[in-house]
């Protein structure tokens, strides 16, 4: 007998959705959605059933794919398909297969559920799944979020099939006669979740047979010191961040190192900024140790500033590289403007203006080279004895870190840095009583008045 009962139960006490609505079962044709689709004609919910057709399986792909529509067929409800290159989108975009098909399905399955006029669409997780999500976060690393399992509702996915075990499942289909396709990949344990299922789950159910029990009890545990954490990040982050015009966030460093439990603290803090744990945890063992040192995730970057961490966007933090070549007259870079302009030596007077880079023109290699500065760089800085690091400079002058990665760089053709426009020219290209023409690199003043200086 289907259990009705207790599947209204867990819908209604989880609000997955409300009786009047309609949803979209993604069936794949194996036991565990087909029962799912059982138990919402059972109960008379309004549904459709999705499938997809991801090609790997070849005959075997094509008979899940009839098979799903015979059962649309039967329960007489709207069927929809769609059939995948799921191994050409996997090397397209270099992720593993079951990645590739992750992400096909439920960015599928959530444009035919707008397009067709359905709430939510139901998929067919029950707790076994819920325990390999939670072992294989486990196992690749995850912060508290990774250990509470899949839950009943995200979005507009729902999971009404978590109240079951996968032998509650095998019981209920065993019983019911209820006839469903074997995907016979699920018996190989190549991939990372089926060798949990095959290896892993029996040898634990040896330790503990009440495992799935077990598993549902530390979820719910989890989610509520999820809360407590959330809470207290939350707390964090209203006493540190400051928030600056330029979009730059800035943490006191003191303060951060008095927290306790500051690994896991600051990765939560960062986590939102696509910082990954170990990144974190390097960026603590150097706030002491290396000020100016700059951490990266996919959309940000952070800078260590003395007492400060430096939060902002990878576009506001990177300016493009600007090539210079010898008939441009003028370069725009970021909201810099400079003139470019060449005099020979016999007419140029010197200038003293912080504004101009004045070069030996012969001494330099075009293309030039307009960019930010770069761990590593060194070079001779006129008026100083021998090479120095660039940061190290920049932190003799109390140049800010923030300041520091927007500071335009000129490079030589040979990658030699040539001046730090408005800073210090280097003094291999300096003017000499040999210079014969010189080259004049002006960024100009904020009042936009142009120096004369030939």
């Amino acid at each position: 007998m289907l259990p009705l009962d207790n599947f209204r139960r867990y819908i209604t006490e989880n609000m997955l959705f409300n009786p009047n609505e309609r949803i979209l079962i993604a069936l794949s044709g194996g036991r565990d959605s087909v029962l799912l689709a059982h138990l919402f004609n059972a109960a008379q919910y309004n549904f459709g059933i999705a499938h997809c057709n991801f090609m790997l399986r070849e005959e075997e792909s094509a008979a899940d794919e009839q098979f799903s529509k015979q059962l649309a067929t039967y329960f007489n409800v709207p069927f929809y398909s769609t059939r995948f290159e799921t191994l050409d989108y996997a090397e397209k975009h270099s992720i593993s297969i079951q990645m590739a098909a992750r992400d096909l399905r439920y960015e599928w399955l959530e444009t035919t559920r707008h397009q067709n006029g359905y709430d939510f669409i139901a998929v067919a997780h029950h707790q076994n799944d819920s325990i390999e999500t939670i072992l294989l976060n486990l196992v690749r690393g995850t912060g508290i979020a990774g250990l509470h399992g899949i839950a009943p509702k995200r979005g507009n996915i729902i999971r009404p099939l978590l109240f079951l075990t996968r032998d509650e499942v095998d019981e209920i289909i065993q019983t019911e006669k209820i006839i469903f396709r074997e995907d016979s990949s699920n018996l190989s344990s190549k991939y990372a979740r089926n060798k949990l299922r095959i290896e892993v789950i029996p040898r634990l159910k040896e330790l503990n047979p009440n495992l799935e029990a077990t598993f549902e009890s530390n979820r719910l545990r989890f989610i509520d010191l999820e809360t407590i954490l959330n809470q207290r990040v939350k707390e964090v982050r209203d006493m540190l961040f400051s928030t600056q015009s330029d979009s730059t966030i800035r943490l006191d460093i003191k303060k951060l190192e008095q927290l306790p439990a500051l690994h896991t603290i600051l990765y939560e803090l960062l986590r939102p900024y696509h910082f990954k744990q170990p990144v974190v945890d390097d960026l603590i063992r150097s706030l002491k140790t290396q000020p100016g040192k700059q951490f990266e995730s996919l959309t940000h970057i952070i800078l260590i500033d003395r007492d400060e961490l430096l939060l902002m966007p990878r576009q506001q933090a990177e300016l493009h590289t600007q090539e210079i070549s010898t008939d441009l007259k003028s370069v725009l870079w970021g909201d810099m403007h400079f003139t470019i302009k060449t005099c020979d030596a016999e007419k140029y007077r010197l200038i003293k203006d912080p504004y101009l880079s004045q070069l030996d023109a012969d001494s330099l290699q075009f293309p030039l080279k307009l960019r930010t500065w770069r761990a590593g760089d060194r070079f001779k800085p006129f008026g100083f004895y021998g090479e120095k690091k660039l940061s190290d400079f920049f932190i003799s002058l109390k140049i800010p870190v923030t300041t520091k990665t927007s500071t335009p760089i000129l490079e030589n053709g040979n990658g030699e840095i040539i001046c730090i426009p408005g800073i210090r020219i280097d003094d291999r290209y300096k003017i000499t009583a040999n210079t014969k023409k010189v080259f004049i690199f002006e960024l100009i003043k904020p009042n936009g008045k142009y120096a004369d200086f030939c």
